[in-house]
């Protein structure tokens, strides 16, 4: 079962041996695409990565590609020269660091809300590009008699299945880490929950993770290789109406970022006015002070979360980030939700 964590480069050096050993994956974020090839000569902290890997040689450490508002990939995807330079540049990548795969983080093919150049042809061009690295993967692989990794991250909603042909591309992929968090935030102002388990009644966004799973295993995805995903962060909404503990209302503003787990821990969770409340619907906890609105996950959801793979056979749990649960309270009830 994959418990797989997601840490940004400056955050290397917080990482705990004993939170090596509950992590199967490590991925560090963000590579980057530029002139149509990954550069990690952004990154400060590679030189972390040669000890972490002696110490805990078990680990599978993947280099992440992009993240909101990272572009170059609809570029590099769009002729096949382009396609088989950044092959070549992930070859490089795992010839000169310690990495054992690649994970893309496109967001999102065919799409440019984040700013980042977009096509139409997006949709075909990003299974060629799976395709061409796979193929670059597998023949360096077969040099080192090794298996390299290719995975990415992929947007939980319609829009994501729409613009890409999931049940071609996945077949280049190890697996597929489902992004079953702000499912909704940034560009709604009605309040509710962006990491939600299930759909419940009552609420007029239909996605959940639940909703993804079905939705990316319809597109042609095997349960065994998706991985759902669980937040170590919060959303918060402000001038939420003081009615039904601040769920479901039109809010004075959207969902931004809010405390992460650490923060909310210290002083939010009922505490300075905040309220816990449980949504057993849709197996998720949410605070409210009569204004404020947040929605999180704490160690209930994620147990339900990890029944959740268990019962349903997937291939395990993805979060965001690491740095975000000092308490490390967190990876805890994954490892314990996955391993019981």
């Amino acid at each position: 079962m994959k418990v797989v964590g997601y840490v940004v480069d400056d955050k290397l050096s917080e990482l705990t041996r004993a939170d090596l050993m509950k992590i199967t994956h490590l991925n560090v974020a963000f590579g980057h695409v530029s002139n149509d090839e990954i550069t990690t000569a952004h990154l400060k902290n590679m030189d972390l990565l040669k000890g972490i890997k002696l110490e805990h040689p078990e680990l599978t450490v993947l280099l992440s590609v992009g993240g909101w508002s990272a572009g170059g990939f609809s570029e590099a995807a769009s002729t096949g020269e382009g396609r088989s330079r950044m092959a070549e540049s992930a070859v490089r990548v795992l010839s000169d660091l310690p990495f054992d795969g690649i994970d893309l983080d496109w967001e999102y093919p065919s799409y440019g809300e984040a700013g980042i150049g977009s096509s139409s042809d997006d949709k075909t061009n990003f299974t060629l590009l799976l395709k061409g690295m796979r193929e670059a993967l597998d023949r360096k692989g077969a040099l080192d008699s090794r298996h390299y990794l290719l995975t990415i991250a992929a947007g939980a909603d319609q829009y994501y299945v729409d613009g890409t042909e999931m049940g071609q591309a996945q077949r280049y992929l190890d697996y597929v880490q489902l992004m079953t968090y702000d499912m909704r935030g940034g560009f709604q102002v009605l309040t509710g929950h962006h990491t939600n388990l299930y759909t419940p009644s009552g609420d007029l966004f239909r996605i959940s993770t639940d909703a993804s799973v079905n939705l990316f295993m319809r597109a042609g995805v095997p349960k065994d290789k998706i991985v759902i995903g669980a937040a170590f962060y919060s959303r918060l909404w402000s001038q939420v109406p003081n009615r039904n503990n601040g769920l479901y209302q039109m809010a004075g503003t959207t969902g931004g970022y809010g405390p992460d787990f650490a923060n909310l821990t210290a002083d939010y969770i009922d505490k300075n006015g905040y309220v816990r409340y449980w949504d057993d619907e849709a197996k998720a906890p949410y605070l409210f002070n009569g204004d404020s609105f947040i929605s999180y996950d704490d160690e209930q959801s994620l147990q339900h979360k990890c029944g959740y793979v268990k019962d349903n056979g997937l291939a395990g749990v993805m979060f965001w980030e690491y740095s975000c649960d000092q308490t490390h309270r967190l990876l805890e009830a994954i490892h314990q939700g996955l391993r019981d």
